[in-house]
């Protein structure tokens, strides 16, 4: 039997607005922590981007608020100011007219002055960083004595930027009558602590990934020949992938302004997201790409938590991480709806040890190809160029070109002269990095992953380049990995 938004106890107000916005049914989170917390219980919940957790959260606030009361009910942390202004947004869009709750999200870079003089005019929901929070608190202009309801939003980064203490001092100022809500996709010793010490016999809550609806991921490995760079492996990559769109993640800063720099004059549509990026640019860098005005970002994991896109294609791991968690969390952006996603993964001889935790992890040997050689992306662009020409050919702009022709005829052959044309625009658009020497060391890796256009546009990865017949091989041992990532 399914199970619907009005059987969790929702008000007539709260499903109105929930159809309004589209929503029919409730993902696994929502059945399981919106009942619990309209019901005045603790709960930990584990569960990956994706899964609806906003939702899960934000829908019990709106019930549990008193509209006729001016004072800070809910309080929701969050890890990046990204991450608050998504947050934030959600509880907008979840709040009905009739219900009368105003929200406020509160994190650095914005005026604190303005902040403070709409927690003075009353606002029930705060959606906040916790160093701003702490500012306030200090201030003396956010008081949580009344609260309600206390959420923790990815617990596990707030952890790892160093937030831990930060939530505890928040925590301990906050009505011991509350109720509190720990959201985090993995549960470290400092995260269990915190769960024993500020949350009251909590209802443990795990979701997985419905069966009906997989999250099926390609995954790929690429070896990285000795002595070679990354930004060197990765272009032809690129040039075969050809990503809709793509994040790419490195571990720091200084390598997401470097790689972007390299992308960018190789005449790929890309751009940097991290820290050191004012508010004002990461806003307009998100809106770009959710608009495809901008197909792939390279971002470390911190920043990436703002960066929530639909339709996402590819997941690039230029820097594989610390840990198979993160890993995992990372390729998940992808391949969600039911929808086909591909991961790629760079790794150097120092990696192998990541590697094998990671497919240990995900018990499966994950799919190691060949970086593709001069030949096959020299293949894949003059295919591209035939592409275009056909369609100039269907225009009519071509006809202003034809006198040029029939003067051209008069000494030089028909087919000598379009290829001509075609070794002019071929060579315009050739990138550097591929007028240099970058032959592949001879190995005993896999084929390259060659891709071709079925009718509806979409990439495939049956069979060869252009319509080739010879079969993709695999390394002794390797199999192509289509995984299914819990959630």
């Amino acid at each position: 039997m399914t199970t619907t938004f009005k059987d969790l106890g929702l008000s007539d107000s709260c499903l109105a607005q929930l159809e309004k916005l589209g929503f029919s049914e409730p993902t696994q989170i929502q059945q399981d922590a919106i009942p619990a917390l309209i019901e005045g219980k603790d709960i930990v919940g584990q569960s990956q981007t994706g899964t609806g957790k906003t939702a899960a959260f934000s829908l019990p606030a709106l019930e549990i608020v008193d509209a006729n009361n001016k004072a800070v009910q809910t309080l929701i942390l969050t890890p990046t100011r990204e991450l608050a202004q998504q947050v934030g947004e959600a509880v907008v869009d979840f709040t009905s007219r009739e219900q009368r709750i105003y929200s406020l999200t509160v994190y650095g870079g914005q005026s604190i002055e303005r902040q403070i003089s709409r927690l003075r005019r009353g606002v029930q929901i705060v959606v906040g960083t916790p160093g701003r929070v702490i500012d306030l608190l200090e201030r003396g202009e956010l008081r949580l004595d009344q609260l309600k309801l206390a959420v923790l939003d990815e617990a596990d980064e707030m952890l790892s930027m160093g937030f831990i203490d930060d939530i505890k001092k928040i925590l301990r100022q906050a009505s011991p009558e509350r109720q509190t809500a720990c959201l985090s996709a993995t549960m470290p010793r400092e995260i269990k602590e915190l769960i024993k010490n500020f949350l009251s016999s909590p209802v443990y809550i795990s979701v997985k990934q419905q069966e009906a609806a997989p999250t099926r991921i390609d995954q790929h490995i690429y070896m990285i020949p000795r002595g070679w760079q990354k930004t060197k492996a990765l272009q032809p990559i690129l040039e075969i992938e050809e990503p809709d769109s793509a994040i790419i993640f490195v571990r720091t800063k200084r390598t997401a302004s470097e790689l972007t720099s390299k992308l960018q004059e190789a005449g790929h549509s890309v751009d940097e997201y991290h820290g050191n990026l004012s508010q004002m640019q990461r806003e307009r860098l998100v809106k770009r790409f959710r608009d495809g005005k901008v197909r792939m970002v390279v971002a470390t994991d911190i920043a990436a938590r703002g960066l929530d896109v639909q339709d996402l294609t590819h997941v690039i791991n230029y820097d594989l991480p610390d840990n198979t968690e993160t890993y995992i969390h990372r390729i998940g952006r992808t391949g969600r709806a039911g929808k086909t996603g591909t991961a790629i993964a760079l790794v150097h001889a120092g990696d192998r040890r990541t590697l094998k935790q990671i497919e240990r992890r995900l018990r499966t040997k994950l799919d190691v190809a060949k970086i593709p050689n001069r030949a096959q992306v020299e293949a894949k662009r003059i295919a591209k160029l035939q592409t275009k020409i056909k369609e100039t050919l269907a225009g009519e702009r071509m006809a202003s070109f034809l006198p040029l022709v029939r003067e051209l005829s008069d000494e030089y052959d028909a087919q000598a002269i379009a290829a001509a044309a075609l070794q002019m625009v071929y060579d315009r658009d050739c990138p550097n990095w591929m007028k240099g020497d970058w032959e592949i060391p001879e190995d005993s890796f896999a084929k390259p992953v060659i891709k071709k256009k079925g009718r509806s546009g979409r990439s495939s990865r049956k069979g060869g380049y252009n319509g080739s017949k010879s079969p993709r091989t695999k390394s002794k041992g390797k199999v192509r990995s289509e995984v299914i990532i819990e959630q």
